[in-house]
């Protein structure tokens, strides 16, 4: 797979991704949000079950390790993302959650002790400017949904890193599997906890557990961890920045909202901070 195939998986994950929010909206009408979380990760690991049981005979303990880590990354994404922006307000919530892509090459110069390249870097900058601008954030205030979508953008983009340090040891669409299975049952385990989860029993529960499962989960998380091993944990974090921009034009096109003009400047941005940082730098 060269970097620019691996670049194309990781868009559609990201366009599944931003045009699941309806899918969750429905479901969390009637059914506990961590449960949604749990069911969605659960049910994609089970449906890819049969199609790869043959490559799973292949799992050994190092990849149960590496994929119970990363499933325990997304897990704690889905909790704080879901908490998280049921105690801030839904601007704020929409650019913390998105600053996984500034954080990314910043933790990666930190391990690396490298810092990041000139494309990159002013990459990141403007992408953060339109992330702003396009969730139209005029002030932060610090409070405990602040720190949950802060800390929710944090493990994502651990996860990013980690899953990118993984594949080059291991299965990736192995990791991708299993990631699936743990984090399911790690949220399973919180949703136990905290709430009183039931499963679905109506048309719109089920359309909405199984529709994350198949399109954003399955394909999505699975596509990922296979795709990383192929590009670089700086260009899949810009690619995941456009998964906003995706969730407006899902909601203009098919829920009938308004995107508006500032909404567009922001959107635009991001998409010139992507092309940017991917401008191949000869020193």
């Amino acid at each position: 797979m060269t970097q620019k195939q691996a670049d194309l998986l990781l868009l559609s994950a990201a366009f599944l991704w931003g045009s699941s929010y309806g899918l969750m909206k429905l479901g969390a009408e009637t059914l506990t949000p961590v449960s949604i979380a749990s069911m969605r990760c659960l049910f994609a690991f089970l449906i890819l079950l049969p199609c790869f049981l043959k490559r799973l005979r292949n799992t050994n303990p190092e990849i149960l390790k590496y994929s119970a880590i990363t499933g325990f990354l997304i897990a704690g994404v889905f909790i704080g993302v879901i908490y998280g922006v049921i105690g801030t307000s839904a601007s704020t919530a929409g650019f913390l959650i998105s600053t996984s892509v500034i954080m990314v090459p910043v933790l990666h110069a930190i391990g690396s002790r490298k810092w990041p390249s000139l494309p990159v870097s002013a990459g990141t900058l403007i992408v953060t400017a339109g992330l702003l601008i396009f969730n139209g954030v005029k002030s932060m205030e610090i409070d405990k949904g602040f720190v949950l979508c802060l800390g929710a953008a944090f493990l994502y983009a651990l996860d990013i890193l980690f899953t990118n340090a993984f594949t080059r040891r291991i299965d990736s669409l192995l990791l991708g599997l299993w990631q699936l299975f743990f984090a399911g049952l790690f949220a399973g385990m919180v949703s136990l906890s905290l709430e009183n989860p039931v499963c679905p029993s109506t048309i719109n529960e089920w359309v909405s557990v199984l529709g994350l499962a198949i399109f954003s989960t399955a394909w999505g998380f699975t596509v990922q961890a296979m795709a990383q091993e192929y590009t670089t944990p700086e260009r899949a974090a810009f690619i995941f920045s456009l998964e906003p921009v995706f969730a407006a034009i899902f909601a203009c096109f098919v829920l009938d909202e308004e995107m508006g003009f500032t909404a567009l400047i922001g959107a635009a941005l991001i998409l010139i901070g992507v092309w940017v940082a991917g401008i191949k730098w000869k020193n």
